[in-house]
């Protein structure tokens, strides 16, 4: 019997070879490598989500016992109070940190499921970083001009004009719930895309 013919062990056999004879790869039908940048995405939603959702809790605070508990009381208690307020918050480092990074961190996070092509959790990522965009914006557009104006009115007690106070009591309360909802819309958004990425990183 020739040797080259009939049951030659270097056709269909070998190990290395599928039942068609292709090499097998060993590389699977996961998502690939980069397990590493998997785990960057997912600190960076979990710290997005954490971030928000405190920022979400604080305009809720002023929502539903601080704007309300103030405005039961006389005008001149009610400047003294947020001028107060807002000096405490303006002088806080950490505030400042989490009010920014919050932008950065959910940006970051829906740039790397990008590149890792994960366009549904990409979506998600980039809705709450919308959401949160816009209010950095109404914040510096209508929260802190206010804030400055009841800063520069000076001494409560020395106030005669309380025109401010109407401002705060209308546009300021009003712009904030509008902060408390999309810091909301943000978390829920934020949530969805962590659900999608713990989906795919566990295949």
């Amino acid at each position: 019997m020739n040797p080259e013919h009939g049951t030659n062990l270097a056709h269909g056999t070998n190990p290395a070879h599928g039942p068609h004879g292709a090499a097998r790869t060993g590389t699977g039908t996961g998502t690939g490598t980069g397990t590493g940048t998997d785990r960057v995405a997912g600190l960076l939603l979990g710290l997005s989500a954490v971030l928000i959702g405190l920022m979400a809790g604080l305009f809720f605070a002023f929502d539903v016992s601080v704007m309300p508990g103030l405005a039961a009381g006389d005008e001149r208690t009610y400047v003294t109070a947020m001028q107060n307020f807002n000096a405490a918050i303006d002088g806080n480092g950490l505030f400042g940190s989490a009010f920014v990074l919050a932008l950065l961190a959910t940006a970051a996070a829906a740039v790397v499921e990008y590149r890792k092509g994960r366009r549904g959790t990409v979506v998600w990522a980039a809705a709450a970083a919308v959401a949160y965009l816009v209010v950095l914006v109404i914040t510096f557009a209508v929260n802190i001009p206010l804030n400055n104006e009841l800063a520069a009115a000076g001494d409560a007690a020395k106030l005669t004009d309380f025109a401010v106070v109407d401002k705060f009591k209308g546009t300021w309360v009003t712009t904030n719930i509008l902060r408390t909802l999309l810091c909301t819309a943000a978390l829920a958004a934020l949530a969805r895309a962590l659900l999608l990425h713990g989906r795919a990183t566990a295949r």
